[in-house]
């Protein structure tokens, strides 16, 4: 069983990229990747609102929901890269970082435009947008 199960956007090239990162650095296999949009995700899944886990990132440690940049610090605490977003969960840094946060994620589509040439790709979610591989 994993450590956390991260919810995440499979249409969103930035997102599939931060995945893909942290799938390869995820070798023993302590995190659960859950694309949103997957065919049998809401059957699977039936308590995690997708519209929700749209707007912010979701992810679940122990029946526990856990929302936004504690994921994101989570996941790379699991990879053992917590060292790179710790800053983030610092008292003073954190409410500043949360309303970054909370200002990118209804953006990250047009962001995502500017940074990769692509907004949306359904074919992220195939692992054929050219944002490295799908491996697990």
């Amino acid at each position: 069983m994993a450590d956390l199960t991260l919810f995440y956007d499979g249409t969103c090239p930035l997102c599939v990229n931060e995945i893909n990162h942290l799938k390869r650095l995820d070798r023993d296999q302590r995190i659960a990747f859950e694309d949103i949009h997957a065919e049998n995700f809401t059957s699977r899944y039936p308590d995690v609102d997708r519209e929700e886990a749209s707007a912010i990132l979701l992810g679940d440690v122990d029946g526990k929901r856990i929302r936004g940049l504690d994921v994101t610090h989570r996941a790379w605490s699991l990879v053992g890269r917590g060292w790179l977003t710790a800053p983030l969960r610092w008292p003073l840094i954190r409410p500043v970082a949360d309303r970054v946060y909370l200002w990118f994620a209804p953006r990250r589509y047009r962001i995502s435009g500017w940074l990769t040439g692509r907004q949306r790709c359904e074919s992220c979610a195939s692992g054929q947008c050219g944002l490295g591989d799908k491996k697990s």
